[in-house]
């Protein structure tokens, strides 16, 4: 049955099943609560939400990847429970943690969940709240984290200072140089998604030049293979040639040479007859 205790503890409120019975059994119990969590929420009001429920889940140590998962979809649904876009912040910090663990599934479910809330932030909420997390994902000493990183430029680029945009464009520069091809990695395949918020000078100065960078990279054909190439790196490369922006068109084409000659031998050819000469009008 499903008890509720106003004024209980937190543990007693979620009816965690924390110990006793076997370990799938709490396990179960554990991936009910949370998937009742708005139920829990709304229970509990907004206050409380904010003020216990978010940080019991932000400092709970959970280990099983699928209570995780179901943590950081949820939370992506969360606003109305915490009172509404002027307190969506309150969501980030438990995200923030979901969006750093080992497991891939679960970190690109918290990076979506926070795609999803970064609309919801005022523009001074986001460079309050949401930079801040977007800077120390970017510069965080685990791989993982600036992986996930990766995936918050684009939601958060548009609506910010010129003076915060700088830094942001700075940030996403260090993830494509960055020592881990996995990061690298994850920075090329946001490469297309990123220049299309970016204003058209930073197209052509910053944006364009990593192509060529990204596909010339060996270590990172080695660790992921030259399928980033294929389906990354050269799609977004083709979208910028058939830019509605005449200036961003004419950047690409100066730069369509030097692509092509970065393309690892085997594949180059084929790219360059199905993906890159269609394109060149």
């Amino acid at each position: 049955g499903w008890s509720w205790e106003v004024g209980g503890t937190m543990e007693r409120s979620l009816e965690v099943g924390w110990g006793g019975g076997t370990m799938e059994w709490s396990l179960e119990l554990r991936l009910n609560s949370i998937k009742k969590l708005s139920t829990i929420a709304l229970a509990l009001g907004v206050e409380r939400t904010r003020s216990e429920l978010l940080p019991f889940l932000t400092d709970t140590i959970y280990d099983e990847d699928e209570v995780l998962l179901a943590l950081a979809e949820q939370l992506g649904t969360f606003t109305s429970l915490v009172g509404g876009p002027e307190y969506v912040h309150c969501l980030l910090p438990p995200l923030e943690s979901l969006a750093t663990v080992e497991e891939t599934v679960v970190r690109d479910r918290a990076v979506e969940s926070l795609r999803a809330i970064s609309h919801e932030h005022s523009p001074a909420d986001l460079e309050a709240h949401f930079v801040p997390l977007l800077k120390r994902l970017a510069s965080g000493d685990w791989f993982t984290s600036r992986t996930s990183a990766c995936g918050l430029f684009s939601v958060c680029y548009p609506r910010v200072s010129s003076t915060i945009k700088a830094e942001l464009r700075q940030h996403f520069r260090n993830l494509c140089s960055d020592d881990t091809p996995m990061v690298r990695r994850a920075a090329a395949s946001k490469l297309g998604e990123f220049a299309k918020v970016l204003e058209l000078e930073y197209v052509k100065s910053e944006i364009i030049p990593m192509f060529s960078n990204l596909a010339s990279d060996e270590q990172l054909q080695k660790a992921v293979g030259p399928e980033i190439t294929k389906t990354d790196l050269v799609p977004a490369f083709q979208n910028l040639m058939k830019d509605c922006e005449a200036e961003v068109r004419a950047a690409a084409s100066h730069k369509v040479k030097e692509l092509c000659e970065n393309l690892s031998a085997d594949c180059r050819e084929n790219i360059i007859m199905t993906q890159i000469l269609p394109c060149v009008k």
